[in-house]
């Protein structure tokens, strides 16, 4: 996840982290909170990257296993999201968001942003995004009760003290 020394915006999956601009939810579940860290300098940046780094490994490493149970079909009302970063135009600002998997083919997930931003501006919750696999840094799946299965970023996130 390198990008310079640009306003980052990273949000972790569910309980992670926001920047400015208040707190986002995924739309899918609007009632689980997100914890609000906003990184805007190169030094933290590099932190937190290298804080988080052990667990996108694990997100990547536990991925296959989840994007097979989503192909096989997940149980009604579960719902399966990716994290993955978005750039504007230029690369001035970049946001990580959510992203409500519709369909996963040929190394690509396409789905719906869903949650708001407030960085990244040529881009709004509810557009209809494509990215590659190797582009993701989390995934979770949520339940009808709103447990989580994943989010191993977020979970740390949660936990994580700059």
């Amino acid at each position: 996840m390198k990008h310079g020394s640009r306003s980052l915006l990273l949000l972790g999956v569910l309980a992670g982290i926001l920047g400015t601009g208040g707190v986002s939810r995924p739309r899918a579940q609007s009632a689980l909170p997100d914890k609000p860290v906003q990184v805007d300098t190169e030094e933290a940046r590099r932190k937190i990257e290298t804080a988080i780094a052990p667990y996108v490994e694990k997100a990547h490493k536990t991925y296959a296993e989840a994007k097979a149970r989503f192909l096989a079909g997940l149980p009604a009302r579960h719902t399966f999201l990716v994290t993955t970063v978005l750039i504007d135009p230029g690369g001035a600002a970049y946001e990580v968001v959510f992203v409500k998997v519709d369909k996963i083919a040929e190394g690509k997930v396409r789905g719906t942003i869903a949650n708001e931003l407030f960085v990244v501006k040529s881009f709004k919750g509810g557009d209809v995004h494509t990215c590659l696999e190797s582009e993701i840094l989390d995934w979770t799946i949520i339940r009808p009760d709103g447990s989580e299965e994943g989010n191993v970023v977020g979970n740390f996130l949660d936990t994580y003290r700059p």
